[in-house]
């Protein structure tokens, strides 16, 4: 889901091939010469993260400036999430436009977040477990955050759960106030 007639996105839905059988699944969770040649360059992923929240909250608009902006690979391994991301880049086709997802352990997608783009989610299960890999690793000093219901960017969240925001997300700039990519 995106802005209607909004161009195509660098990020990458990543749909992993499933083998199920009587006694459960299989699943290559991560093979980088597929990932690679999905998103058409080499990618070298620094960390790995998990985190785990309940129905409501809202994580994001998350991002990292240059010269340590972080691109990131994620994919719930528990519960479900609506997955935003904004392209940050003032040169790109679609500089301030917003994309959605679900993902969610039983469709098992992955998704792709290229440096320059904002992140964030709202957790639609009872609770969620997120995992991503890192390309780069975290600096406080470039770590940067929109405020998920900016008016500018128009984010059609799903309606019917009260956002549970942290602080950090709660104090968050608009659009138009944020540091943003050439």
């Amino acid at each position: 889901m995106s802005r209607a007639g909004a161009p195509a996105f660098d990020t990458r839905i990543i749909e992993p091939e499933v083998f199920t059988d009587s006694r459960g699944f299989f699943f290559e969770s991560y093979n980088q010469r597929r990932f690679e040649a999905q998103v058409a360059c080499p990618v070298e992923f620094v960390q790995d993260n998990h985190s785990r929240s309940t129905r409501g909250v809202l994580r994001g608009l998350h991002y990292q400036l240059p010269p340590h902006a972080q691109g990131k690979l994620l994919r719930v391994v528990s519960g479900e999430i609506y997955d935003v991301t904004v392209d940050l880049r003032r040169s790109s086709r679609t500089f301030g436009q917003w994309q959605a997802v679900v993902l969610s352990a039983e469709n098992r997608r992955q998704l792709w977040v290229p440096p320059g783009y904002a992140h964030g989610f709202l957790v639609l299960s009872e609770s969620a477990d997120v995992l991503y890999k890192t390309t780069d690793y975290w600096f406080k000093d470039l770590d940067r955050s929109i405020r998920w219901d900016d008016p500018v960017l128009g984010i059609a969240w799903p309606a019917g759960i009260t956002p549970i925001l942290s602080q950090k997300d709660t104090d968050a700039c608009t659009f138009l106030a944020a540091d943003l990519f050439d």
